[in-house]
């Protein structure tokens, strides 16, 4: 029968302990406080500008956790932020980016027949620190650049809150 010292038996159980907590994950994630936060600052930034936008928010698995419709947004502004969240928190950079990027490579080409996304400029991933919890899409203003304007200035709004 095989004995072991009670050093050898605590070493064993430590490594068993060490190996087992790799299975589960601790993630950061979107809050629906921080998402209303986020939204709502968003469609305040193109309100500023003039631009009628819906802003939606997305955790990190691309699930919605909140939406703003400014007055006068067009129906189909809805859709396209829903979208561009979608894009931008699943491929961890900015929608404008991923279809830059797309358009200069032929290989990456095809990103774009994934289901749910939109190349179009407007989506921006949230982060704390270099941990993508989620995006913020917009939808409205005349051009995918002034999109991802509102969006960047909607996540400057909560800088605090993300760490």
């Amino acid at each position: 029968m095989l004995k072991l010292s009670p050093l050898s038996a605590l070493m064993l159980s430590l490594v068993t302990l060490s190996a087992s907590a790799q299975a589960v994950r601790t993630e950061k994630n979107m809050s629906l406080e921080l998402a209303n936060k986020i939204a709502a600052a968003t469609v305040a930034a193109c309100s500023a500008d003039k631009y009628n936008v819906t802003a939606t928010v997305v955790d990190r698995a691309g699930t919605v956790r909140a939406v703003q419709r400014a007055d006068n947004a067009g129906p189909h502004t809805l859709a396209a932020s829903q979208a561009k969240a979608f894009t931008s928190a699943s491929g961890k950079n900015t929608s404008l980016a991923m279809m830059e990027g797309a358009q200069k490579n032929p290989a990456a080409a095809n990103v774009a027949m994934i289901p749910g996304y939109l190349l179009l400029g407007g989506g921006v991933p949230v982060k704390v620190g270099d941990e993508v919890i989620g995006a913020v899409g917009v939808g409205g203003a005349p051009g995918g650049h002034l999109d991802e304007k509102c969006a960047v200035a909607g996540i400057a709004a909560v800088q605090d809150l993300l760490k």
